[in-house]
């Protein structure tokens, strides 16, 4: 689901011609902007089936890693993605989840090898570089919104989609910050080791 939302971006428009400045959404019925339209679809049912994490997560009585982190992105992401798809789904404002997708494919094969059970717990020692991939990822975000900001002649259609946005950029590169601090300067959620197949510490 999530390589295939990946290469759907990049075919939808991030991989074929859209800017990396203004690029409003194109709301035609030319074939690009109606495959950017299914794969802003796509990526948002994503997120309700990433919820599963927390309903798996309390069925095996794993509170602890039920964080405010991580609560706070699986329930907010598909509420506000929703007003993303009906009212802008494509141009500027999917760079976010064009670039998240990204980091997800890498996520996500992580959490494969950690089912894979402790024979492959020697191939998990970038766990770190994860986290780091991830903060990256907010850094960008920031950054690729908050130019549209100094741009004089950008006519995007929700500036405050963009805000939001980018809020939430900064809202997680402090969340995940502070995951940092906490996991790999205290040393309080440091890589355990896996039992029964199950990898420990799930950062998110």
């Amino acid at each position: 689901m999530i390589i295939g939302s990946k290469m759907l971006f990049v075919m939808s428009g991030w991989g074929t011609g859209y800017s990396l400045r203004c690029e409003i959404v194109d709301y035609s019925r030319s074939p690009t902007a109606l495959r950017m339209a299914r794969t802003c679809w796509l990526y948002y049912i994503s997120k309700f089936i990433e919820l599963l994490d927390t309903i798996f997560f309390v069925l095996r009585k794993k509170n602890s890693q039920v964080t405010f982190l991580h609560v706070f992105h699986h329930t907010i992401m598909p509420w506000t993605w929703w007003f993303g798809v009906k009212f802008a789904a494509g141009g500027l404002g999917t760079f976010h989840a064009f670039l998240n997708t990204a980091v997800h494919v890498v996520m996500y094969s992580y959490y494969g090898l950690c089912a894979l059970g402790p024979a492959y717990q020697k191939y998990l020692w970038w766990k770190k570089y994860l986290t780091s991939l991830q903060l990256v990822q907010f850094v960008i975000i920031t950054i690729h919104i908050g130019q549209f900001f100094f741009m004089e002649d950008c006519n995007y259609q929700f500036p405050v989609f963009l805000y939001v946005i980018m809020s939430y950029g900064c809202i997680f590169l402090l969340l995940f910050l502070h995951f940092w601090y906490r996991a790999y300067t205290k040393g309080q959620r440091l890589p355990k080791t896996v039992k029964n197949g199950i990898c420990k510490n799930k950062d998110h």
